[in-house]
């Protein structure tokens, strides 16, 4: 083989390697399956869940997932005539993690919409993951989980109480410091609830990050059935 042509040869090696690469982007290059993933970094779903949850059709979904499952990032598995889908493995949520980490610090443009389209949440308090993790271990907060029922079941912060953002009964002990999460920094839930208890007279905070944080450093989750 010539220089010239080993030359050539590298360069479309080089270039049938990084089409591959561009699979994982194509894939998520849709604000719909970034929506999707985002989900499924919560708890299998099937396409019936997601186009309840999306607000799109069966159909749409469906396409979205078979983007997703030709570049590997999910999964499926059958149960009768459903079909549950999940990311295929810790990788992709460390990648989905690792997004919205780089959109925290990157997109200035994020935290302009919520507080312009929402701009109440800008009554709430924070509170950190390490100072958050402190006060569980001397028991001085009751910590709430704003997900919906299934994604609590599939995964959540021991010893967090179930409370999803769109329940109207509220029975909490008065005198207990409260601190509310959902998936991440950009899910809404948590501020629902954090904002509806506040104005009902509850000393109320809001985890800055969510589940995917505490994953991520490492914590333990606690299932339910």
């Amino acid at each position: 083989m010539s220089k010239l042509s080993k030359k050539d040869n590298r360069q479309a090696t080089k270039a049938a390697v990084y089409e591959q690469l561009a699979k994982i982007g194509k894939a998520l290059g849709s604000a719909r399956r970034v929506e999707i993933i985002d989900l499924l970094a919560q708890a299998e779903h099937t396409v019936e869940h997601l186009a309840d949850k999306t607000g799109l059709s069966v159909a749409s979904v469906s396409q979205h997932l078979q983007v997703l499952k030709q570049a590997n990032l999910v999964d499926v598995r059958r149960e009768g005539t459903y079909a549950f889908y999940s990311l295929a493995d810790k990788e992709v949520l460390d990648v989905w993690y690792g997004m919205t980490r780089l959109a925290q610090s990157r997109l200035l443009e994020i935290e302009h919409i919520l507080n312009t389209n929402v701009p109440e949440r800008k009554e709430l308090a924070y509170i950190s993951l390490e100072e958050l993790v402190s006060r569980l271990e001397q028991d001085e907060v009751m910590l709430l989980d704003a997900r919906p029922p299934d994604e609590y079941a599939a995964g959540h912060i021991p010893g967090a109480l179930s409370m999803p953002s769109e329940a109207t009964t509220i029975d909490l002990p008065a005198e207990r410091d409260i601190v509310a999460y959902c998936r991440t920094s950009y899910c809404l839930l948590s501020d629902d609830l954090a904002l509806y208890l506040k104005h009902r007279g509850y000393s109320v905070r809001r985890l800055q990050g969510g589940i995917l944080d505490w994953q991520a450093a490492g914590l333990p989750i606690e299932r339910s059935e």
